[in-house]
């Protein structure tokens, strides 16, 4: 029941001046923290990732938002009462607040023209979370995923009325959804226009409802699909697929599918941009002569030699074993950065060899080293 449940800005952790872009940020990191693939086992990360997903769907709605602000979870609950929030299936939510309105309109020679609740709409969007591996996002791959939507019922094909029936022109308005309504005002006795009651606006009434639906026409399933991942997603971005969301109302098209990406970190590489950017760890003489080291890649190891008089910090570029850019077949590029290790545990016998060798050096074999000290005697010795 929805008196059960729990405010939806409070389980995103935000008060009801959250703007759409606070509502989107909570989403992504409660899903993200919450998300099955990244708590396997864990029974209430399941129920809190869904009831995270819930209160998104409803808050980052603009109509159901507004509804869920005025009414609460009676708003857009399909079970709370007769005169919810359209069975759930993006109906409207009627409330009778005595035609103020419409009186107020026809004195002043409106009426204003009403939404034709007949016509066809798109469907909502759908929204489902994925996490992929560091390498599934540069290089793109196909995932099964259980997408949950609203899908047109197929026994009844969408008219609500069991097999064999089908619904009837409702006696109450004669088919035109709208009912006239006269009342007594300070100005007289005035007649408006309404939405009938009995067949919400639509003009026909359901006397046998198919059982699969309810009468509603339409069924919510979750199915297996296969998505194929563009390469270069990056973590935290969305891609689409059109037409994969909720279907539309009296024959009009089906909403998005929107997919949030959460790539997992990686041990080695690090991702800026489409750039792949990693350290390498150099010995004393690797650094100091030069060598042919071996460098990992997303595409496997490479040879890459090492020049002499390499410094700590120096970044070295392999062209285009970085990401592929979305959509394209261009790809960034690889940055190495020099790390200089230095070596622990010295036996005596090395201690020593290192000192002679040392004691065998001067300041041209130091070109940073006698800059450094070359300014310290020009800033402070001069003062002398």
């Amino acid at each position: 029941m929805a008196d059960n449940k729990r405010d939806y800005y409070e389980v995103l952790g935000l008060d009801r001046s959250a703007t759409d872009d606070q509502i989107k940020k909570a989403y992504r990191q409660l899903a993200k923290k919450y998300h099955p693939d990244l708590n396997p086992g864990d029974q209430q990360a399941e129920e809190n990732f869904k009831e995270v997903n819930e209160a998104y769907a409803v808050l980052s709605d603009a109509d159901k938002k507004s509804k869920y602000d005025q009414f609460g979870h009676a708003g857009v609950d399909p079970n709370f009462g007769a005169g919810g929030y359209g069975g759930g299936y993006g109906g409207g939510f009627n409330v009778d607040f005595g035609d103020f309105g419409d009186i107020f309109s026809s004195f002043f020679g409106g009426g204003g023209r009403r939404a034709n609740p007949n016509a066809p709409r798109q469907g909502a969007d759908a929204e489902i979370n994925i996490v992929v591996s560091f390498e599934e996002a540069a290089f793109g791959c196909e995932k099964e995923v259980n997408v949950t939507r609203i899908e047109t019922c197929s026994d009844c094909k969408g008219s609500g009325a069991k097999e064999g029936t089908s619904p009837k022109v409702c006696s109450a308005c004669q088919g035109t959804g709208q009912v006239r309504v006269q009342q007594r005002t300070p100005f007289g006795v005035m007649q408006t226009q309404r939405t009938c009651d009995r067949c919400g606006g639509k003009g026909k009434t359901i006397e046998h409802p198919c059982k699969t639906c309810n009468g509603k026409g339409k069924v919510r399933r979750t199915t297996k699909q296969t998505i194929k991942v563009p390469a270069g997603i990056d973590d935290g971005q969305t891609f689409v697929i059109r037409g994969g969301g909720h279907c539309g109302e009296n024959g009009g098209p089906s909403g998005d599918l929107r997919i949030n990406v959460t790539v997992r970190a990686h041990s080695v590489f690090e991702r800026r941009g489409y750039d792949v950017w990693c350290e390498f760890p150099l010995t004393y003489a690797q650094a100091a002569l030069g060598d042919e080291i071996v460098v990992p890649t997303l595409d496997g190891n490479v040879r890459y030699n090492i020049p002499e008089g390499v410094q700590p910090g120096d970044v070295f570029k392999l062209k285009g074993k970085g990401i592929y850019r979305v959509n394209t077949s261009l790809r960034g590029d690889q940055y190495v950065k020099v790390v200089l290790e230095v070596p622990k545990n010295l036996s005596s016998k090395q201690k020593e060899l290192l000192r002679e060798f040392d004691k065998s050096l001067n300041e041209n074999n130091y070109k940073n080293r006698r800059s450094f000290f070359d300014k310290v005697k020009s800033a402070f010795m001069g003062d002398l």
